[in-house]
């Protein structure tokens, strides 16, 4: 069972998406920080200085605070500013893996379009090549 396990974890698709998973995270922590800490605040500031992430409406007549966190803890909002926040988020991290994928595309199709010449047999086999051209000829 244990070499079943590490023939498993060493096969290259395993380690490619544990690789792919943790730079997806950390990616993900980044377009997070852009779009809280530099594309909302600009996008508050063009629509009047107000932060999209404190934008609810309250569920309950107890809610009467005028922060988000604050009036989850009174009771059920409706966070529709931080819906937007979100989705914005999930935008922007989208173009980017379109834009990833579409050079990865353009870097295969030219691959494909300028196929690499062939390798030269090894030496045995032109030596045999030569020999059976050699012998072709004498007859």
């Amino acid at each position: 069972m244990f070499n079943e396990f590490k023939e498993f974890i060493a096969r290259g698709n395993v380690m490619d998406l544990a690789v792919g998973v943790i730079i997806g995270g950390a990616f993900g922590l980044i377009v997070s920080s852009l779009t809280d800490d530099i594309i909302m605040p600009i996008v508050g500031a063009i629509f009047g200085g107000f932060d999209f992430s404190n934008y609810f409406i309250p569920l309950s007549s107890g809610v009467t605070a005028n922060t988000l966190e604050a009036a989850r803890e009174q009771g059920a909002v409706f966070a529709y500013g931080n819906f937007i926040t979100v989705v914005i988020n999930f935008l922007i991290l989208a173009w980017i893996i379109f834009l990833i994928v579409k050079g990865v595309n353009n870097l295969r199709r030219q691959q494909a379009e300028s196929p690499t010449p062939p390798a030269a047999p090894p030496q045995d086999i032109q030596l045999l090549t030569e020999i059976r051209d050699l012998l072709a000829t004498k007859k």
